[in-house]
């Protein structure tokens, strides 16, 4: 089976509603499964690249992007008991 990354962003609908967040990621989780497919894992993303703090982050995609030969997009990544754990200390 192959491997795909989806990126989604929140729409304004979305972000009003985010406290419904988890209960969606469950529906979403549902409805693939009836297709076939698996949500192997999900992401919160948030900044760049995964590394051990910011600092490394910049001197890698400066390093990379000063080649010349790619752009980068890089974003910080909270695992699904992180990401539950943010929507549930929310006012």
């Amino acid at each position: 089976m192959a491997t795909y990354v989806t990126l989604l962003k929140y729409t304004d609908q979305g972000i009003k509603a985010i406290k419904e967040g988890p209960s969606r990621l469950e529906k979403a989780r549902q409805a693939l499964k009836s297709m076939g497919g698996e949500v192997r894992s999900f992401h919160l993303v948030q900044g760049r690249y995964d590394a051990p703090n910011d600092e490394v982050v910049a001197k890698f995609a400066l390093a990379v992007g000063s080649q010349g030969n790619v752009r980068s997009e890089t974003m910080r990544a909270f695992n699904e008991e992180e990401y539950r754990r943010i929507v549930s200390g929310l006012p």
